[in-house]
């Protein structure tokens, strides 16, 4: 078992200058502890909230710690696929990339409920928005390859070996992004 002097611990957090981290529950719990720490070391943090004025208030709370902080404010309801929509659009708007997206929020032990897309309440904040949302956002976070090109894939069958195909289409539904190079979701 590692010593205490070998555990990793929030100072061990590299400098995060010009990294733009966006996390969902940012205004209580975990989600206010990972934005305070990523702010105190120069990342300009997104607070991705369903509460605003809470989030003013986590905002505040991090000022206090961190006074020059870089952050904002970003609303966002993971039990809408609609709120998931605008917030992800506000967030291409807003910047020309992303460096992390911390999928913190959740719910735990609702009464019976549904999202308003119709989905258990849990299941539709705690995995499908996340899901929606990285999707959504995962242009910004990572180089998309040009509208056409498929990836090599490899599949494999009980009665022989992998084979890997590399394709390459001029029909963009290959890629499953839209004509805009943005994944398409439904909504």
């Amino acid at each position: 078992m590692a010593s205490t002097t070998d555990r990793w611990t929030e100072q061990n957090i590299p400098a995060q200058d010009g990294r733009v981290a966006v996390v969902t529950g940012a205004n209580s719990g975990l989600g206010l502890q990972t934005a305070r720490a990523l702010a105190e070391h120069g990342a300009h943090v997104v607070l991705a909230v369903r509460n605003l004025d809470k989030g003013r208030q986590a905002l505040a709370r991090i000022r206090e710690s961190a006074p020059g902080a870089k952050l904002s404010l970003q609303r966002l309801d993971l039990a809408s696929l609609k709120s998931v929509r605008a917030a992800a659009d506000e967030l291409h708007a807003a910047h020309p990339k992303i460096d992390l997206l911390i999928n913190n929020a959740g719910v735990m032990y609702t009464p019976r409920q549904k999202t308003e897309d119709g989905f258990d309440m849990q299941f539709g904040v705690n995995h499908l928005g996340h899901f929606a949302l990285t999707g959504l956002l995962l242009d910004l976070m990572l180089p998309v390859p040009a509208p056409g090109w498929s990836p090599s894939a490899a599949s494999a069958t009980a009665s022989g070996p992998a084979s890997t195909s590399t394709t390459c289409s001029s029909t963009a539904p290959t890629t499953g992004l839209s004509p805009t190079g943005r994944p398409s979701w439904p909504t």
